[in-house]
């Protein structure tokens, strides 16, 4: 009888399995993997790690502060590769992939079969699309990896829509992608956002009138003041250094600069003024706008990236007060766009990721003066040296080409055709590099592993270095000291924390608040992104999700 009753029970218990399954088939997936409907990552170019506190002070809630009391923020993430440069830090961040693998060395680099010098996102085949320019004929074909953006359109068989933005086009475009809907960057000449054969054969009517309205030349007309009293910029060096640079026709370094009778003649002088950050941000709401991000049935991609802080860092240097009010007004400029966001898509709706392609050395002159060891170093008697010893060594001329990228480029046809022992070459060139001032080391390529170079230092070396676009010989330089050819502002490329400890922050959909001090890689943002949005890595990713991110 128990029996009976047990299976009477578990007849009913199927049927009625059985019915809703039947009615779940019929009626379509219930569930569906969880997704933000927009992510937006933000890479601030040469913004070093502790300007998220040197300012912090004087930061109101909405940008920085927000990002850090409601996101995540990872406090030592690093650079693990060289050089520490654009190019290569965007690429990075997008593909969690290093030099060696993705082929972008640098910004500019040498083809070592033939010696061509290659720009990053040149492209010979295509065309400018809102410019009669050659700064338009650019793509990301010189890229050989997949980006987190190209793997979230193969995941959502190309549902989502990505697009790409900067004042530069390497900075664009190369994060956004192969497969990206669209990247956008401006052009100094025009005065307006381009793009290229590459991703359309015409600009959508919404960027034609918005480069009719000329939004840069109604934000550089009042000049550039401080945006607040001079004399509360206490985070800065005093006004007028010699170590600043000076726009055409000043006669000093010191506020205000007349950046709207400069702008007349001279476009791109935008780029070195915090309203080329304004115009960025401004355009991306269009962007957001007018390709309706964040509203398909896919999540969507939208890189950012604010290029002046940049400029204005090689002009002036971190402790200018220029590069402060720059951090200040761009703080004001992300808190307006995060406002905007809420808006458009929704608060806890998007994703947002801040991070940068690469951090600054203080100026030499700064530097000097007070007691830090700093110096300028150029490669061009470096090079012309090494020609007269290589030559009254091995009898032919001009064995070198250049020491870009701090780097050794060797005339590779030369040493085949004339059948010369190659590891004799680097190993006088080697020998004489390490004698010379400034340079901490000087290492073979081909014989890394045997050099007495430390870590993280070799590894970065080996991350940075590829066989058909990397020269054979690569050199370390002292800490403080930095290729130049001027003797203002600053630069970076260097394997020292203050060029390769960047900031990192998550807010928004799926972020818990917190922060970790444990180091992470900028190979590990790409996986990251991938891991939260349930995609695919890119292709060339040797980088690992952050836990401390992705776990709930």
């Amino acid at each position: 009888m128990y029996r009976s009753i047990a299976l009477f029970v578990i007849s009913v218990a199927s049927f009625f399995s059985a019915t809703a399954q039947s009615r779940q088939a019929a009626a379509g997936p219930t569930d569906a993997v969880s997704r933000p409907k927009l992510v937006v990552g933000i890479v601030i170019d040469q913004m070093r790690w502790d300007y998220l506190y040197r300012y912090y002070d004087r930061y109101g809630g909405g940008g920085f502060k927000r990002l850090i009391k409601e996101g995540f923020t990872c406090e030592n993430t690093m650079i693990n590769y060289l050089p520490s440069y654009t190019a290569v830090g965007h690429t990075c961040i997008f593909t969690g992939s290093v030099p060696a693998i993705s082929g972008i060395s640098s910004n500019n680099w040498t083809e070592q079969l033939s010696g061509q010098t290659v720009y990053c996102t040149e492209d010979s085949t295509v065309r400018a699309v809102g410019a009669n320019t050659n700064g338009g004929k650019m793509s990301p074909r010189n890229l050989l990896v997949s980006t987190v953006t190209d793997e979230l359109r193969l995941a959502t068989n190309y549902q989502s829509r990505v697009v790409g933005v900067s004042l530069k086009d390497r900075a664009s475009i190369l994060p956004a992608g192969h497969t990206a809907n669209a990247a956008f960057w401006f052009d100094d000449g025009s005065g307006s956002f381009i793009t290229s054969t590459y991703y359309m054969q015409q600009l959508p009517g919404w960027v034609e009138k918005y480069n009719i309205g000329h939004p840069a030349e109604k934000l550089v007309a009042h000049g550039w003041n401080t945006l607040y009293p001079i004399e509360t910029y206490h985070s800065s060096d005093s006004d007028d250094q010699l170590y600043e640079g000076r726009f055409p026709g000043e006669t000093s370094s010191s506020f205000p600069h007349k950046i709207d009778e400069v702008y007349k003649q001279q476009k791109g002088s935008l780029r070195a003024t915090p309203f080329g950050n304004s115009l960025t941000l401004d355009f991306a709401r269009m962007v957001v706008q007018g390709y309706r991000l964040g509203r398909g049935k896919a999540p969507d991609f939208l890189t950012i990236n604010c290029a002046s802080t940049d400029y204005v860092g090689h002009m002036y240097g971190p402790n200018s007060i220029e590069a402060e009010d720059t951090y200040l007004r761009l703080d004001r400029d992300l808190a307006a766009f995060f406002q905007f966001l809420d808006a458009k898509v929704g608060k806890g709706q998007y994703l947002v990721f801040l991070s940068a392609d690469h951090g600054a050395a203080h100026a030499i002159g700064y530097s000097q003066e007070h007691g830090i060891p700093a110096d300028y170093w150029g490669p061009g008697g470096l090079v012309d040296s090494l020609n007269k010893i290589l030559a009254a060594r091995f009898g032919i001329e001009n064995l070198v080409r250049s020491g870009m990228n701090y780097q050794i480029n060797f005339d590779m046809g030369k040493i085949y055709g004339y059948r010369l022992d190659f590891d004799a070459i680097k190993k006088k060139t080697v020998e004489y590099c390490q004698q010379q001032p400034g340079i901490t080391y000087a290492v073979d390529m081909a014989r890394i592993g045997e050099a007495p170079i430390p870590e993280p230092i070799k590894t970065m070396i080996i991350n940075g270095y590829n066989f058909k676009r990397s020269g054979a010989v690569q050199l370390v330089l002292n800490a403080g000291w930095f290729e130049a050819e001027g003797k203002t502002g600053t630069t970076h490329g260097s394997w020292n924390p203050y060029d390769t400890h960047i900031p990192l922050l998550f807010m928004g959909w799926g972020i818990r608040h917190g922060s970790t001090n444990a180091v992470v890689n900028m190979t590990d943002i790409a996986p990251t992104i991938a891991s939260l949005l349930h995609i695919q890595m890119p292709s060339g990713c040797i980088g690992r999700p952050i836990l401390a991110v992705t776990e709930r």
